[in-house]
């Protein structure tokens, strides 16, 4: 298990280049999505579109999602966050939570963290026992392809960044007063845990990687780059998906797609 190991942090995009591609990864995404809402093309109703997000404490998830929704109408995409579990979702299977914000066919959601949460933080803060964690991997596995048998596209990233990338994010947080609201003790102690955490997200990335679900690691460390890869990563996976539904996919005029 070194998935982690072999993604190469020290790449770059410079501004010129990352600033290109993201703004044609962003006009295919545009594009993209209004065919899976029917708004253009056929009009046929696409497959619903869920994007998750996971990774390290300060590894950019948040300017990734930002990035990605950027070009959308507010009412075509849904993002939602997820922290730790309430007591009464807790009375529940870890999964149930996650049901009422999947999207159904026409519509995209994007998560700030998921299910994965059961093998990750659960798993290494006790949260969970480990008969439950273990037996999360399979569980998770089914209903991701459950998901994907009923229609849906899943694109799941693991933000990935090096540890003193993440103690120079820290600090810009802890020194900026607008952004220090971000950073929490339990950012300090995540990150003591670091190894602990490793192990987690290694074992997850291996018995969770599924042709229903694959993980895509994005390298972090440069933010243009993980944001130009996280783009074009859901485009290319919808790309796919679309005509594998036999979707007409040519680039129509600019300024057709109908948005603001």
């Amino acid at each position: 298990m070194n998935r982690l190991a072999e993604i190469d942090l020290s790449r770059r995009l410079h501004k010129k280049e990352a600033s290109e591609r993201l703004d044609a990864a962003l006009h295919r995404l545009l594009r993209l999505r209004l065919m899976l809402g029917g708004q253009i093309g056929d009009k046929r109703v696409g497959p619903p579109l869920c994007v998750v997000f996971e990774g390290w404490d300060a590894s950019g998830k948040g300017g990734a999602i930002k990035r990605l929704v950027r070009p959308l109408d507010p009412r075509h995409v849904r993002v939602a966050q997820f922290a730790a579990p309430t007591y009464d979702e807790k009375r529940h299977h870890f999964l149930w939570r996650f049901w009422p914000v999947l999207p159904g066919w026409g519509g995209m959601a994007v998560l700030d963290r998921s299910w994965y949460g059961r093998v990750l933080v659960e798993r290494v803060e006790g949260f969970a026992t480990e008969e439950q964690w273990r037996r999360a991997y399979g569980e998770i596995v089914e209903f991701e392809r459950t998901l994907a048998a009923e229609g849906m596209i899943l694109v799941k990233f693991w933000m990935h960044v090096s540890e003193e990338e993440q103690l120079r994010r820290f600090q810009d947080r802890a020194d900026d007063p607008l952004r220090a609201w971000k950073l929490t003790p339990e950012d300090w102690r995540n990150r003591e845990k670091r190894a602990q955490y490793e192990i987690a997200v290694e074992e997850m990335l291996e018995r969770t990687d599924h042709p229903d679900g694959p993980w895509h690691v994005v390298p972090g460390d440069d933010k243009r780059l993980a944001r130009v890869t996280v783009v074009e990563t859901v485009c290319a996976a919808v790309e796919t998906a679309l005509a594998a539904r036999g979707y007409d996919l040519s680039d129509p005029a600019p300024g057709s797609t109908g948005e603001d």
